[in-house]
């Protein structure tokens, strides 16, 4: 097996460049693998993380009859007691915290524009709001009458700047609409353009008292210390008064996105590995042809077929080191810059979905693992049809091939 080794790699050094950029189009191959791998699990990852921190949490706790598609305000759909339920709740030892919120509807409107937004009432000094991350003015404070807070998004498309003064119009509770004067105190970035370009932030009396809901709220917000105790908490919550909702229903959307993401990116590195497998194919293809005569001459002096087969799967196991070593590489580089720097989206436009403005790689052990066994393979298997060529060539016929 030694002695195979030694005339593979004396056979592949015998055209150096071919050898080389067989090997490297193993190694981009391989390398394009694990930084599509680490997107996918970096976007995918990222986007459920902020679909929890910013919209979802961890679970929520609501009113039998609420309808989050109709933001409904009717006490009947509302929790009572909201302040009370939350500090209920976060005595759970998983609860990390556990806040009301109250969703409403409205505009925003200057001496120029308007634009429809989601009002949210919040606690301000809860720990829930950490996302939100004022970039200039000031917070809110739980006892603000006239104050409000704005997404960077929504004030850049507005021109606005925290001091201003703009008019918010919002539901209420029996069906009309109030209307009110606000200043802004502050502007807050949560790196999400559809986030911060739909909600404005109230204080939770505030909201209460606007929308005539006193003492309501839509939902009880829950964050855990680890997600994976949602659903020993989901049950311990089970009321006949409330719904429980978990992440993953909340998130249904996102769940069936990732589904739906790995099967296409299986394709994908399918397709990637066939482009790769075909360049190693043609380069031994090559390299039997230019071989013929030295081929039947082995079999002359006693080589055996399985042992010639053995000699060009040989030399395909040293590309396929030399790929892998070389994808690790580039792989490694390149995953390591977008997980320290990302890749930004912000300009691309993306409405509707709760992505990050930058999209961060996160590979794993396991994919890395993964995918350099399966290009291993892939290359082996490419390597397979030129060694069984050379390995059935006739000895008289392959020592009267020309020169």
């Amino acid at each position: 097996m030694l002695q195979l080794f030694k005339m593979a790699f004396r056979d592949l050094g015998r055209n150096r460049r071919r050898s080389f950029f067989s090997s490297l189009a193993v190694g981009l191959g391989l390398a394009l693998l694990l930084l599509i791998a680490g997107f996918l699990n970096g976007e995918m990852g990222g986007a459920i993380d902020t679909a929890i921190r910013l919209q979802s949490g961890h679970l929520q706790v609501r009113a039998k009859s609420y309808d989050e598609a109709k933001t409904s305000l009717k006490w009947q759909d509302l929790i009572e007691n909201p302040e009370q339920v939350a500090a209920q709740i976060a005595t759970l030892a998983q609860v990390k915290v556990a806040t009301p919120r109250l969703y409403a509807t409205g505009f925003v409107s200057t001496s120029d524009e308007s634009s429809g937004v989601s009002v949210l009432g919040i606690e301000p000094q809860s720990a829930a709001n950490e996302p939100f991350h004022i970039i200039s003015g000031s917070p809110l404070t739980a006892d603000d009458r006239a104050g409000l807070l704005i997404g960077q998004t929504l004030a850049d498309r507005l021109a606005l700047k925290a001091g201003d003064q703009v008019d918010l119009s919002v539901n209420t509770s029996n069906g009309d609409v109030v209307e009110q004067p606000f200043s802004i105190r502050g502007v807050y970035s949560t790196n999400t353009g559809a986030f911060d370009g739909a909600i404005v932030f109230l204080p939770l009396a505030k909201a209460q008292a606007m929308t005539q809901t006193e003492n309501h709220a839509s939902t009880i917000f829950v964050l855990l210390k680890d997600s994976a105790q949602t659903g020993a908490v989901v049950a311990a919550l089970q009321s006949p008064d409330y719904q429980v909702l978990s992440w993953q229903k909340m998130n249904e959307l996102f769940v069936q996105w990732e589904t739906l993401a790995n099967s296409y990116m299986s394709l994908i590195y399918l397709i990637v590995l066939a482009i790769t497998a075909s360049v190693i194919i043609n380069t031994l293809i090559m390299s039997v042809y230019e071989r013929t005569r030295e081929i039947g001459i082995l079999s002359a002096i006693g080589m055996k077929g399985r042992r010639i087969m053995g000699l060009f799967l040989a030399e395909t196991s040293l590309l396929a080191v030399g790929g892998v070593i070389i994808g690790l590489i580039l792989g490694g580089l390149l995953v390591g810059y977008f997980t320290h720097y990302g890749f930004s989206i912000a300009k691309m436009g993306l409405t509707g979905i709760l992505v990050s403005n930058t999209i961060y790689a996160s590979l794993t052990m396991q994919d890395t693992v993964r995918l350099t066994i399966a290009t291993i393979v892939v290359t082996l298997l490419a390597g397979l049809y030129p060694a069984m060529m050379a390995s059935r060539m006739e000895p008289v016929e392959a020592l009267r091939a020309e020169k």
